[in-house]
């Protein structure tokens, strides 16, 4: 193996479970979530000699979320299925299990650029300036995004509401 490939090969394995867990809240299915990451590896990897000295965390997040968005253009946003839904791989941090449920089926119901606004602020602790970096858009629409969305959430689900509280702003 090149020393190069070496180096490729090592960031993945360092990073794919935060790739995987941001993917999947950003999306809400394992599937896709799968999809997203290799994507944005395939991506990463294709310019990786020039990009690994500089933010390749920044480049893969900044495809994973974008291609996160780019998808739900192409296809619905409901879709309808006769089976329940698999259970969350991924933990959330409330220990609460109902509120987990809660908050996911709340996530799901969010347009595309709110979710991942927000799985940006608060899953990945991002600014507001690096949240609009990493989606192309301006700071306002992040926070106009963030605001309407633990919004929603409120409204779906109030019990939730002292969660949502507070760190709007950055």
């Amino acid at each position: 193996m090149k020393p190069m490939d070496a180096e490729f090969a090592e960031y993945v394995r360092a990073r794919q479970h935060g790739l995987l867990r941001a993917a999947y809240l950003v999306c809400g299915d394992r599937h896709q979530a799968e999809d997203l990451v290799q994507q944005a590896l395939i991506k990463l990897a294709l310019r990786w000699e020039t990009i690994r000295h500089e933010h390749p965390d920044a480049f893969v997040r900044r495809v994973l979320y974008r291609d996160a968005i780019s998808s739900w253009r192409r296809t619905s946003r409901e879709r309808v299925t006769l089976t329940p839904p698999e259970p969350t791989p991924y933990a959330a941090h409330d220990t609460s299990v109902e509120a987990k449920v809660d908050l996911e089926r709340a996530l799901s119901r969010l347009a595309p650029r709110q979710r991942a606004v927000l799985v940006l602020r608060f899953f990945e602790d991002r600014s507001e300036a690096e949240t609009a970096a990493i989606l192309g858009i301006s700071v306002g629409t992040v926070k106009s995004q963030t605001h309407d969305a633990l919004s929603r959430i409120r409204t779906l689900v109030p019990h939730l509401a002292p969660l949502t509280t507070g760190g709007e702003s950055s």
